[in-house]
């Protein structure tokens, strides 16, 4: 529980153990730093790089994934000086990226700001329930190909696990408080790394055995022979909101950065550790799409670790998606948070004398310490989950939701956001040089986030048209 400066001193604590703000002195390093943003960042978006860089090959591939590194190292900085205002190192501490948003922009933008962040949220939970059902099917489909061999169907179906997912998320869901959650985050991180290098360890193997031939080409696949020339435009386009969506983590930058020492200056520290951890991700990011798409080619998966390219080791294959499936239980939870957050305190000050939403009942635990539940926080979060889950039953397309929350929610939270607080904060004249050329950046980026977006939306749209869900595939 947090303590207001009074409070503490009221204790008899003494100001050599609280920072400038009265809080609990911070002790995070560049290294606490580096870790977090390398385990934020590594997650689900990295399953479909392989197939990002096939729809637009070697070349464009490698410099599109550069490109959006440097872009957001380069936004990440902008940010860094932000989290105190108005000086980047003796201002007031902000805590959360809608609390910069709101020292440097004003209220306006941070509805604005909220409503990107929930979105990036609620698109990312519904992601998550595919991702998770699409690794158990995969888990039931690896067993069956090594036990009746790699023609057989092996149909399953996908509903039945989101379902389970469900159910686990809406017991999850009732973890009350975030600090509670910190075993469930390791947990996650460690999972995220064990799938991601299985996935690289399998692609190198494929790449080296001696059979293997695939069609790899510098401009991706081929018109004529892999896809139609509007299938490559619209593939072309979905790839860039996946790119996106691996590289849709500034929500967290700023919550990472209050857990710095003050010594030396936390921006100067964070920066350091943006340089490091973005680099150190986007070399795991090339490693996964340039050896899958060199494994599996033009004909790479959506998901290259549940699409079948790899068969053997079967139980090695069933360890990286029971991995994804653990990862994705805790960081669904972690993502959730700032939302349940959001609608229980909302909902507090609204009906301020209401007993369903107030009150709290202890349930007796043999063992343990009393659980305290809420009606109104048991049938909200359930409701989400329940929603969240429905909707990933009507879309249940990987790359097309991927595409899509990346596509809308880079801009604004990775671009647009941290440069209009950085103009505003450093008092950048209009139309100064600076000013101009960061305007450009943001709209570039606006740009390349709106053609990315039609083209999941259209990718989803033909994919409901052929979708038959109950239906085995020939």
């Amino acid at each position: 529980m947090e303590h207001t400066h009074h409070e503490v001193m009221e204790r008899g604590d003494t100001g050599k153990n609280l920072d400038d703000d009265g809080h609990e002195k911070r002790t995070g390093t560049m290294f606490t730093a580096v870790a977090h943003i390398i385990t934020s960042v590594i997650g689900s978006g990295i399953l479909s790089l392989a197939w990002a860089l096939a729809q637009l090959g070697w070349i464009a591939g490698t410099a599109i994934l550069m490109a959006f590194a440097v872009i957001t190292y380069f936004t990440s900085v902008l940010l860094a000086d932000c989290y105190r205002s108005p000086d980047p190192i003796t201002g007031k501490r902000n805590y959360t990226y809608m609390d910069v948003v709101r020292a440097n922009l004003g209220e306006m933008k941070v509805k604005l700001c909220g409503l990107a962040q929930y979105g990036l949220i609620i698109g990312s939970t519904i992601g998550f329930t595919i991702t998770s059902s699409i690794s158990m099917v995969a888990v039931k489909r690896s067993n069956c190909f090594h036990k009746n061999g790699h023609q057989v169907d092996c149909y399953t179906s996908n509903y039945p696990f989101m379902i389970i997912f469900a159910c686990i998320q809406i017991l999850a869901s009732q973890i009350l408080n975030f600090h509670k959650l910190s075993w469930l985050s390791i947990v996650a991180a460690v999972m995220s790394f064990g799938y991601a290098s299985i996935g690289v360890g399998l692609s190198i193997a494929k790449v080296a055995e001696k059979r293997h031939h695939v069609r790899t080409s510098l401009t991706g696949v081929v018109v004529g022979i892999d896809v139609s020339v509007a299938e490559k435009v619209w593939n072309t386009l979905q790839a860039l909101g996946n790119i996106a969506f691996a590289y849709s983590f500034a929500i967290v930058l700023v919550e990472i950065q209050d857990t710095l020492k003050s010594s030396p200056p936390e921006s100067k520290v964070m920066k350091k550790a943006s340089l490091v951890g973005i680099s150190i991700t986007t070399l795991f990011y090339m490693m996964c799409g340039c050896f899958g798409y060199a494994a599996f080619g033009n004909d790479a998966p959506g998901n290259f670790l549940t699409g079948f390219g790899f068969y053997e080791p079967f139980w090695l294959i069933d360890i990286a998606n029971v991995c994804i499936v653990i990862h994705l239980v805790g960081t669904y939870r972690v993502f959730c948070q700032p939302i349940f957050g959001f609608v229980e305190d909302s909902c507090t000050q609204w009906w301020p004398e209401s007993g369903f939403i107030k009150n709290e009942y202890a349930v007796k635990i043999p063992f343990l310490e009393p659980y305290y539940i809420n009606f109104f926080r048991l049938v909200w979060r359930t409701t989400y989950v329940i929603l969240a889950t429905v909707i990933a039953m009507i879309f249940p397309f990987f790359n097309d939701i991927v595409g899509f929350v990346g596509a809308t929610t880079f801009w604004p939270l990775t671009v647009y956001f941290p440069i209009e607080m950085y103009i505003a904060q450093a008092k950048i004249k209009k139309y100064s040089p600076r000013w101009t050329w960061l305007k450009i950046l943001s709209w570039a980026c606006l740009i390349v986030s709106i053609v990315a977006a039609i083209g999941s939306i259209q990718g989803l749209a033909v994919d409901l048209k052929t979708y038959r869900p109950f239906k085995k595939k020939n």
